[in-house]
């Protein structure tokens, strides 16, 4: 049971969250042979200033 969670900026709507989300599961589907009732697609919005590259905020 493919567990994916994405992690992004706030900021997002719900319509693209919601194409997001059967746009990933369908890759999953698709490449890993698995059933769609079978994919979890956690959304996880941060704020940007939690976001570090190289131990630098971005």
């Amino acid at each position: 049971m493919p567990l994916i969670t994405v992690s992004m900026y706030p900021g997002r709507t719900q319509e693209q969250k919601d194409e997001y989300a059967k746009a990933i599961t369908k890759a999953a589907v698709d490449i890993l042979k698995t059933k769609e009732n079978h994919v979890i697609v956690v959304f996880e919005d941060n704020p940007k200033e939690n976001w570090f590259l190289a131990g630098n905020q971005l």
